[in-house]
């Protein structure tokens, strides 16, 4: 199975973003880790004791909230017209409706009871886990030390604004995205932005000219960092979607593309919708060109476009699927879209380079082999002179 490919990279998307200047973000990180602490500050019109309340209250309203771009929750009647517009559920409501007016109502009555059931119970699985993430996602509160008028204070994340001056130390995830004022054996794990699982040092000096990368500059730190090691002050430079990170994150937020699952049913249906197109006409047709009865060769190419359709389909799926997010369920797993278990079923390998995120980002020594694959002291030995030894 190919998994669809996905930009990681949010050096390729933030530099499509524009502050409020004009001027593109990653060249006002690489001058603002360039410049001194002073001339930093007058940049941003902050001072060391931090913002009053004013200026704070201001800035709030020209950047808004620091809060990164998320999907948006579906509302009830949303996720419930979501399901209905699935192609062979409306398929199958029209060849329904078609059997109540043409009086067979067996048939109508079992479509639209296979309908309803699939849709009910696609809608009730989702609906629940959408609702389990909420809670979830309620349950989590992250805070940040902000310096206001020469008061330190805890304060929730997304009050941050450009110009606040902050304090962090280790357990703190990373605000924003900011500029480093002073640091004390400061060393951050910034895994979720480079895949480097190992911890990277952050100090106050002003950086090289030489350095191009935003990310590897040795002054800034980055939103969806956190510090490992060490404490510092630093002053807020970018909030929200114009930090790094949110640039990831509007970048893939939106539409969601369809699964192979979801591009194979649609095929399906489609090629029902062909078969139906080409074979009641037809039977229609020479039907009523046999018999002289246009009325009975229409209900019979009717009959005909109910029978090619499987009416137990969608519950059949549906079902299965539902099974699948149970199990997952029990390994306290919540699946938010029930098409996704069959990506889950279809994979054979998933690779990744995100050591720190999917990984607790530690090296463990488990073998120590020779050439043939036997168990050697000597290597184990050579290991660790050759780790010992060995800068870095």
């Amino acid at each position: 199975m190919r998994l669809p490919e996905i930009a990681m990279n949010p050096a390729q998307h933030s530099d499509k973003l524009n502050d409020k200047n004009g001027k593109h973000v990653s060249e006002q990180l690489l001058e603002t880790a360039r410049a001194g602490t002073e001339a930093v500050l007058k940049t941003l019109d902050s001072r060391l004791d931090g913002l009053n309340q004013g200026e704070a209250d201001s800035r709030l309203r020209q950047y808004g909230m620091n809060e990164i771009a998320r999907e948006k929750h579906q509302s009830a009647l949303m996720r419930f017209l979501s399901n209905i517009k699935n192609p062979l559920v409306l398929l199958l409501t029209a060849l329904g409706v078609i059997s109540f007016l043409t009086g067979d109502l067996r048939a109508a009555v079992i479509i639209l009871i296979m309908v309803v059931l699939g849709v009910v119970l696609r809608f009730y699985q989702e609906m629940r886990a959408d609702n389990a993430a909420e809670k979830l996602k309620a349950m989590v509160s992250n805070t940040a030390t902000r310096v206001r008028e020469g008061k330190e204070a805890e304060v929730p994340l997304k009050l941050l604004v450009p110009g606040d001056i902050i304090r962090l130390s280790a357990g703190d995830m990373v605000p924003a995205d900011v500029r480093v004022l002073s640091a004390k054996d400061l060393f951050l794990n910034q895994s979720a932005l480079t895949g480097e699982s190992l911890p990277i040092e952050k100090k106050a000096e002003a950086t090289s000219t030489d350095v191009q990368n935003p990310l590897e500059l040795t002054n800034i730190c980055f939103l969806g960092s956190n510090v490992e090691s060490g404490s510092a002050t630093a002053v807020v430079i970018h909030t929200g979607d114009q930090t790094y990170f949110g640039a990831l994150a509007t970048s893939i937020v939106g539409q969601r593309q369809l699964t192979s699952f979801d591009k194979g049913i649609n095929k399906f249906t489609w090629l029902i919708i062909c078969f139906i197109a080409v074979m009641v006409p037809a039977v229609f047709l020479i039907n009523g060109l046999s018999k002289h009865d246009w009325l009975e060769a229409f209900l019979f190419a009717m009959a005909v476009a109910v029978g090619l359709t499987p009416e137990m389909l969608p519950m059949i799926v549906t079902v299965n699927l539902s099974k699948g997010a149970l199990a997952m369920a029990r390994k306290k797993v919540i699946v938010k879209r029930l098409n996704a278990i069959q990506n889950f079923g279809a994979m054979d390998v998933l690779c990744t380079d995100k050591t720190g995120t999917l990984t607790q980002g530690k090296i463990v020594l488990e073998k120590y082999l020779d050439a043939h694959g036997d168990p050697s002291k000597k290597v184990l030995e050579y290991g660790y002179l050759n780790s010992y030894h060995l800068p870095g």
